[in-house]
């Protein structure tokens, strides 16, 4: 029974002060600009963002992961650990009650999440020499 349009959330996502000034909402939404499923991050302040998604393709759940396992701070004061429970909840309910299979990824979250985006990168070699420097040896 899945249906062919597209199940849009918008969901908020709240940091918690990072070590690393680079591990705030603009690095977040760097990250997740070419992720599959991912439609759009808008940045509220330093530390929330909002994060429109397809359900259909990724959950709330498995972006947060990929954000921690990254090195992202979650904030986890109770009222968010509340709202991530009843959104993670949800999101469940509603995959399955359309027939989709459950988001898993219990270990390896970010690969799975980041793969798109590091297949866009260009992976040559990044050797400043020369190349007939390289090849002297």
């Amino acid at each position: 029974m899945f249906s062919s349009s597209p199940i849009i959330k918008e969901r908020d996502i709240q940091l918690r002060g990072p070590c690393d000034p680079s591990l705030n909402a603009d690095g977040a939404i760097f990250l997740l600009a070419d992720v599959e499923g991912v439609q759009s991050c808008t940045r509220i302040d330093d530390h929330r963002l909002s994060v429109r998604y397809d359900l259909s393709k990724i959950g709330l759940e498995q972006i947060e992961k990929a954000l921690a396992e990254v090195g992202f701070h979650l904030d986890n004061s109770l009222i968010n650990k509340l709202r991530r429970a009843l959104y993670y909840f949800t999101e469940d309910n509603e995959r399955a009650n359309l027939g989709l299979g459950k988001l898993t990824c219990s270990q390896g979250c970010a690969i799975k999440v980041f793969a798109a985006r590091y297949r866009q990168i260009s992976q040559g070699c990044r050797d400043p020499r020369p190349e007939h420097l390289r090849r002297y040896l």
